[in-house]
This record gives structure tokens, sequence and C-alpha cells, in this order.
């Protein structure tokens, strides 16, 4: 795929693990959404939640790569600019209630 390739080269100042989260958040599909931990589950790492978190945080290319599709375990959307991830999300269908998406297994990638 040619525009994973032109991603990676976005990326090819960061970490594998950074890269790994960057390119797993990038296979989220529109409507869907999964958890910092599941995330950190999906990269072989499923104690490094918080790593996952910050490895978003340095993410260069929102929205290309979705990281606004990445929630708390307990729904709660957090991390920067919250009401834009949350317009992103309530515009791709996701169920919410107020800062928190409401999850099931309809929804969770």
């Amino acid at each position: 795929m040619k525009d994973r390739e032109k991603i990676a080269k976005n990326l090819s100042s960061m970490s594998e693990f950074e890269r790994d989260v960057l390119f797993a958040t990038l296979d989220i599909p529109k409507g869907k959404v999964t958890t910092y931990k599941r995330l950190a589950a999906k990269v072989g790492r499923p104690n490094a939640y918080r790593a996952v978190g910050n490895a978003l945080h340095k993410n260069p290319s929102p929205p290309i790569i979705p990281c606004h599709r990445v929630v708390r375990s307990d729904g709660r959307i957090v991390g920067d600019k919250v009401s834009e991830r949350r317009k992103r999300l309530e515009e791709e269908g996701i169920p919410l209630i107020g800062n928190r998406v409401k999850l099931g297994e309809d929804i969770l990638f």
C-alpha cells in the first residue's frame, strides 16, 4: 500500500513500539473504537497501555491515523482536544453519553 509507505516515512524518527501503535491504530475501521489496553495487547505489550497513550500523543498525522478512535476502558474520551475527538466520533456514528463512548461488542475493535 502506497499510503502505508508514505505514513511509514513520516514515522521514521519514532521508536518501533510507537510505529507499531500508530499502524495498529490505522487499522481501526470507521465506526469502531478500541481501548488503550486492547491496543497495547494488539501490539504485543498488554501492560503498556500508558505507553500507547504516549505514542498516540505523538501522532504526526491525525485524523489520517485515527487516534480519536482510541478511548479509555471505561469509554471516556481523553487526551488533547476532547471536543474535537468527540465530534469526530459522533460524525462516525459512535454512540456517546457526554464525553464517554457507550462501549459494546458491536463497536469495539
